[in-house]
């Protein structure tokens, strides 16, 4: 059996935060982002946790000079540490500045990329760097544009 014939072993890609301040990261995230609310639960000692859905979940593994070229696209000069949080939305402009005023930083406004999307930088709750991507272009027509394909077509 090919690895392509195999049916998938992993069924959700769960990114697990610690926050300090617990209930502004699930204000921002829930409320101002708009994750809908998955489950929460709490336990001894005030533990607590909520679990929002945020959609489709992919793993983008980057190598350095690509992370290099991402900041450079994105902000400019090198901001993003080694892990950083994307958010797909249908308006990254007014998504920016909905989260701004909910307590995020800019780091960089919307800008197009050369993957043809838009997108912005914000430092937000929790200690994540985030970026807002709306897409100009659907993945057909970008999978045409030079640069764009998979690792198995190289």
């Amino acid at each position: 059996m090919s690895t392509d014939d195999r049916p998938p072993s992993v069924r959700q890609l769960r990114l697990v935060v610690e926050a300090e301040d617990y209930d502004a990261a699930v204000a921002f995230f829930r409320d101002a982002l708009g994750l809908p609310e998955q489950a929460a639960f709490s336990g001894a000692g005030d533990a607590r946790v909520v679990i929002l859905d945020a959609g489709r979940a992919t793993l983008e593994i980057a190598n350095p000079a690509q992370k290099r070229m991402i900041d450079e696209v994105e902000v400019g000069r090198q901001v993003a540490p080694k892990i950083r949080v994307a958010f797909e939305v249908d308006d990254a402009p007014a998504a920016t500045v909905r989260l701004v005023a909910a307590g995020a930083t800019e780091i960089a406004p919307p800008t197009v990329t050369p993957w043809h999307s838009l997108n912005s930088r914000l430092d937000a709750p929790a200690g994540l760097q985030l970026t807002l991507f709306q897409e100009l272009r659907d993945l057909d027509d970008r999978a045409t544009l030079d640069g764009f394909g998979t690792d198995r077509e190289r």
